[in-house]
């Protein structure tokens, strides 16, 4: 066991043991593992450098461009160019951006007076010209900050913040 044995003082020969315990050891190997993980920790951190091989695969493209459907606070729907959709007009300019690109992303952007019919009307037609992911911009709450750059790609019925 640890503990040295002192001397009573007495003269005799029986020897106190001593209730201290040397933490010196235990000081100096904690500061040598301190070090190591100080030193290694940085290490772990960087990837393993690795030669990638060629290959003849297309490259991804950058994200493409989403579909902005907008319904203003009178009830008129404009797309992102500026232009001016009725009821009557919108399909086949829906059904054109939809030709043009099948895997795009509709977004609908309405207004807070809107009644909630004329956004799903919207809705509805973004549906029959035949785009599978429509999804609803929303602003972000004083709690939640807005996401900087364009809404993410979500699916029907989620809600992505608009900047």
């Amino acid at each position: 066991m640890a503990g040295a044995l002192l001397d009573s003082g007495d003269g005799g020969d029986d020897y106190a043991p001593l209730a201290e315990i040397n933490v010196t050891p235990l000081v100096d190997v904690m500061l040598v593992l301190l070090i190591i993980f100080m030193v290694a920790a940085p290490l772990m951190m960087v990837g393993v450098p690795v030669d990638l091989p060629k290959t003849s695969a297309a490259k991804i493209g950058q994200p493409q461009k989403p579909v902005i459907l907008t319904v203003d606070k009178d009830g008129t729907w404009s797309i992102e160019n500026g232009q001016v959709l009725t009821p009557e007009t919108a399909p086949a300019a829906l059904q054109a951006a939809y030709q043009a690109n099948p895997e795009a992303v509709v977004y609908v952007r309405g207004d807070r007076d809107v009644p909630y019919g004329k956004v799903m009307e919207a809705m509805g037609v973004v549906g029959q010209a035949g785009f599978a992911k429509v999804s609803l911009i929303a602003q972000g709450s004083p709690t939640q900050p807005a996401a900087a750059g364009a809404p993410a790609a979500a699916g029907a019925g989620a809600a992505p913040t608009a900047p």
